[in-house]
């Protein structure tokens, strides 16, 4: 039989707890600086939900979103072209490891928010 007894550990002293620091947010050095975003299209026939979900399982993170009624399927941003241009290839390498068709990938710059 074992006996553990903490008697006095600490007695008279009392534990602060860290104060919590405010957050600092780095602004971008650039505020200005064009983004870069590659959009996934796939043939007509080809569902929305397809093509990301094929994206995501394959380890490549997208966004869906909604502009004047079209659905995009958009990976990015990115804050270079050389960027985008280098998602471009690493995309189209899995499409045609996969024998994928019609899927074409565009880089396009991001418009500058006002």
């Amino acid at each position: 039989m074992a006996v553990l007894a903490l008697a006095g550990c600490g007695e008279g002293k009392r534990a602060d707890a860290p104060k919590p620091q405010p957050a600092t947010i780095a602004a971008p050095a650039q505020a200005s600086a064009p983004q870069w975003d590659l959009e996934v299209r796939g043939e007509s026939s080809q569902a929305v939900s397809d093509i990301s979900g094929w994206l995501i399982e394959h380890n490549f993170m997208t966004n869906v979103v909604r502009e004047n009624g079209k659905v995009r399927v958009l990976m990015g941003p990115f804050n270079s072209k050389a960027e985008a241009e280098a998602k471009q290839a690493e995309v189209s390498a899995a499409i045609t490891r996969a024998k994928q068709k019609n899927i074409e990938l565009l880089v396009l710059e991001r418009p500058v928010a006002q």
